[in-house]
């Protein structure tokens, strides 16, 4: 890789003959990139230099092919010429560009450890070393590391942790893209963890009427229940019966203040059966 305004070779060409009719002039095609350059020594001699006077990329043109041709002053003028082959070095110039901005994956929340869930990629225009790339969370994931891994050379990201989507729904996961020069991307993971039905329905108490009068009236409420299901959409409706329908009716109520999930229910005494 050359930088600008570097000296890229130096040559000298002979001419055995003598005064007009040794070497007058030179001559490089094509000259996009390089330019001559004339020297002279304190004994008289020159040489001329090829100096580079646009910049490169290696990215656009790996190699470049030049024709220098020595003119000498005679009649009939005549000429010598050389082919000079200039391959370009890889500098680290091009950062890694992963393939989305953002990536979006969906795992439920019974997903075992070692299932891949995603896979990431990108892509670097430098050359050789320079092209290697390694991926990893940023510094600032925390929780989200103890439960997801991502492989540094291919990218992979796989569960290493138990998901619970009653505890964390979502996470937003920042990652990057590092080559070898230390030049880097970032981008970002939003994981969705789906719900399964793994909470069975719990039942509390809230009051008890335990025993009650025999002349209790219809309607007369016997016992205050609250029902919580932890899971979500249908997977957390619950429907509730009673064993012995003769002389009780469970109403569901909606949800009170006081409740954080679940329905509240009322069981209620349907009539009185006074034995003989």
């Amino acid at each position: 890789y050359y930088i600008y305004g570097s000296t890229a070779s130096s040559c000298r060409s002979v001419d055995l003959d003598v005064a007009h009719n040794t070497i007058q002039t030179y001559k490089l095609n094509p000259t996009d990139h390089f330019k001559l350059n004339v020297v002279s020594r304190p004994d008289g001699t020159k040489y001329i230099e090829m100096v580079l006077h646009t910049s490169l990329d290696r990215e656009k043109q790996e190699e470049h092919k030049l024709t220098l041709t020595a003119f000498d002053g005679g009649n009939p003028q005549k000429s010598g010429s050389v082919k000079i082959n200039v391959v370009v070095l890889d500098a680290n110039d091009n950062a890694p560009v992963f393939s989305q901005a953002v990536y979006r994956v969906t795992v439920s929340e019974n997903a075992s450890r070692g299932t891949v869930i995603l896979t990431v990629s990108a892509t670097d225009n430098d050359k050789g070393a320079n092209e290697e790339i390694m991926y990893s969370f940023s510094q600032h994931t925390d929780s989200a590391s103890s439960l997801f891994n991502m492989d540094p050379r291919t990218g992979e990201m796989t569960v290493i942790g138990l998901l619970d989507y009653e505890k964390a729904k979502h996470y937003e996961i920042d990652i990057e893209a590092t080559d070898k020069g230390g030049l880097t991307d970032t981008s970002k993971v939003l994981i969705e963890v789906t719900d399964l039905n793994d909470n069975a329905p719990v039942i509390s108490i809230i009051s008890l009427s335990n025993p009650i009068p025999e002349d209790s009236a219809p309607d007369t409420v016997i016992a205050m229940l609250n029902i919580k299901d932890l899971d979500s959409g249908k997977n957390g409706q619950v429907k509730c019966l009673i064993s012995e329908t003769g002389l009780f009716l469970a109403s569901l109520k909606p949800l009170g203040p006081i409740f954080v999930f679940g329905v509240s229910v009322l069981l209620l005494l349907t009539h009185y059966s006074q034995s003989s």
